[in-house]
């Protein structure tokens, strides 16, 4: 059964490609929502918090912050409605999935950017 599954998600299923990213990343996705019969284009800006899945699975968290409260959004990475990802910063940690980063507010809250 999985390698059916696995044949019908390599034939059939676009694959898309984009530049490479990881937890600590800061990124802009650009993506389309439908509005009744309108398409418009919104972008999220965020740390990438994780990555996670392999293949038409993978996913990642990006986590923003919107005043005071904390917004999370999980994008597949194969999501048809995703325009194109732009990495804004690249950022040094030592973990792939950031979940402490959650608590952190103020200066702690800051991710040292790679040096290039």
């Amino acid at each position: 059964m999985e390698a059916l599954i696995k044949f019908v998600q390599d034939e059939f299923v676009t694959k898309k490609e984009f530049e490479t990213f990881g937890a600590g990343d800061t990124i802009t996705v650009f993506y389309e929502i439908k509005e009744g019969e309108k398409v418009r284009t919104q972008f999220f800006r965020g740390v990438v918090i994780q990555r996670r899945g392999s293949g038409l699975s993978e996913t990642f968290t990006i986590r923003k912050m919107s005043g005071t409260v904390g917004v999370e959004r999980i994008f597949p990475v194969n999501l048809p409605s995703i325009q194109k990802i732009e990495i804004n910063k690249r950022g040094k940690v030592r973990r792939a999935r950031i979940f402490y980063f959650r608590g952190l507010t103020g200066k702690k809250a800051r991710i040292t950017e790679k040096r290039r």
